[in-house]
């Protein structure tokens, strides 16, 4: 089942796009269809595609105009340095639309009296962890800080269901959903195999008609070449630092860089 797209940016929105030189993606509006209809939502879209932001789209639009009290929306990665990637993200479009919007990570780095406050007055939008996100549900105060929760964003989903932090996961969406029924469950992907298998995990319901699946088309075509290094490859270990060197030129010299590694150790 998927969704066409009706969706109208406000105003504000479309002149930071324009500010931007961008224009919305499909799917990115889709996502404004889905939670105006309080649908529950797989976004399967390419990397680079505008999948984060599109998760929390609803969410800035919904908080523009309201002096939302609480946890508005919690977002859930399954890296504590993507929580931080995000953060940094938000906070562009937060700060040129001058929102009003209370923004915090929360993982095992956070400090404790931070994390206390969070108790007292948790954020608009909170961007946490599997691990972090059971910790503070286990709290009594824990019908409090969720009671009035209008949307969790699940990031990375295909990397989280079907394992065992997934299953710890799905206990903590399921206990979110009866402390707030009207919650939305949004799942964000990239391309995947088995579409129907990432709805049904995400789904509150005993199977996946209740989730909407929104397709985002591929980026462009891409041009793959091998980078040739100044510096031999060593050895032993599969560091790339050798390479270094090369890889920041090749960065300097280009407009827009993605950097595919597979570890964030750099």
């Amino acid at each position: 089942m998927s969704i066409a797209s009706s969706a109208i940016l406000p105003e504000a929105f479309q002149d930071w796009f324009d500010n931007q030189a961008w224009k919305p993606h499909p799917h990115q509006l889709s996502m404004l269809d889905a939670a105006a209809q309080d649908q529950h939502a797989l976004l399967i879209a390419p990397t680079g595609s505008g999948k984060t932001l599109a998760g929390f789209f609803p969410t800035l639009i919904e908080l523009t105009n309201i002096n939302w009290e609480g946890l508005h929306t919690l977002y859930v990665s399954p890296l504590k340095s993507l929580t931080q990637d995000i953060h940094r993200n938000l906070e562009t479009p937060i700060a040129d639309l001058n929102l009003s919007i209370t923004l915090e990570t929360r993982t095992g780095d956070t400090p404790q009296n931070k994390r206390q406050l969070q108790r007292r007055k948790p954020p608009n939008i909170l961007l946490t962890t599997p691990e972090s996100l059971a910790l503070l549900l286990s709290y009594h105060d824990a019908h409090r800080i969720f009671r009035r929760t209008r949307r969790v964003v699940v990031d990375e989903i295909h990397a989280i269901a079907g394992t065992k932090r997934g299953d710890q996961l799905a206990l903590c969406l399921a206990r979110i959903q009866k402390l707030a029924p009207r919650c939305q469950r949004v799942g964000l992907s990239a391309t995947v195999a088995f579409p129907d298998a990432l709805a049904a995990w995400l789904s509150p319901g005993a199977d996946s008609k209740g989730v909407i699946r929104i397709l985002g088309k591929d980026g462009a075509e891409p041009r793959i070449k091998i980078l040739q290094t100044a510096d031999t490859m060593p050895w032993s270990s599969h560091s790339a630092l050798h390479a270094m060197t090369d890889v920041y030129e090749a960065i300097k010299n280009a407009e827009t860089t993605l950097v595919f590694v597979n570890t964030r150790a750099f």
